[in-house]
């Protein structure tokens, strides 16, 4: 998402927690351009995940090995503390502690927008929900937006951005729809990454001045042409 971001005219620091595996990573070809000042880098061997896909694209089983992704709870809180003024994106899944780290951020002057992961979102959305309505922008796929429909009502949200693989993606204002695009079809070589792709290049767009239509062809495209390339090569050992 960062370096969607940073792609779109946005600069952006990624708040995470880095192994020795990755500590290479602020150098690497494509990541340069990322403001890694936010980052921790600590030893350790960095989170690992495999993701398993169906022939139709969908995310059918995650493997899951945390790392020194333990300790970013307590790192995301010491940055919002110095930070009081920023610009946060919360990736709400675990191990990340969700509720303290929302309750943080609303108590500066930070904005923040929030996503999802399939997998842990039945949870993170109950956890998430008393501080959904002052996120600026929430990211759902079709079915995390039933979800949330489940669990906050939608019409106290100011903007939910709702995807759905190659069907329309649509932004809801207070509950009612404002916008919707059809992604450009491009055949999938990568499809992990592309949710985090459209996030943020809609951020940085609306971050300019874009429009809400405008934002969401930009942040569309941004992620079509993201699946219809070769993954970036970040070499990591496997763990079994």
């Amino acid at each position: 998402m960062s370096g969607a971001q940073t792609t779109a005219g946005r600069r952006a620091a990624p708040v995470c927690v880095l192994g020795d595996d990755l500590a290479y990573l602020p150098q690497a070809p494509g990541l340069d351009a990322l403001d890694w000042t936010a980052r921790l880098q600590t030893n350790g061997t960095s989170t690992t995940f495999d993701l398993e896909y169906d022939l139709q694209g969908e995310l059918v089983e995650v493997r899951t090995d945390y790392g020194v992704a333990e300790a970013l709870t307590e790192h995301a809180l010491g940055h919002i503390t110095t930070h009081p003024r920023a610009a946060f994106h919360v990736c709400c899944r675990r191990p990340l502690d969700v509720e303290a780290v929302l309750h943080r951020i609303t108590r500066t002057t930070a904005s923040f927008s929030v996503d999802f992961f399939l997998p842990s979102a039945e949870s993170m959305i109950r956890a998430a929900a008393p501080w959904l309505p002052a996120a600026t922008t929430l990211f759902v796929n079709a079915a995390e937006y039933r979800l949330l429909s489940q669990a906050v009502d939608c019409h106290t949200l100011p903007e939910v951005v709702v995807t759905d693989g190659p069907r329309p993606a649509e932004v809801h204002r207070f509950g009612h729809q404002v916008a919707s695009v059809v992604p450009p079809p491009r055949p999938a070589q990568e499809v992990s990454g592309a949710g985090d792709t459209l996030a943020g290049t809609y951020l940085a767009h609306r971050s300019r001045g874009a429009t809400i239509a405008q934002a969401l062809a930009e942040a569309t495209a941004a992620a079509a042409r993201y699946v219809a390339s070769p993954s970036l090569p970040i070499p990591a050992p496997r763990r079994g």
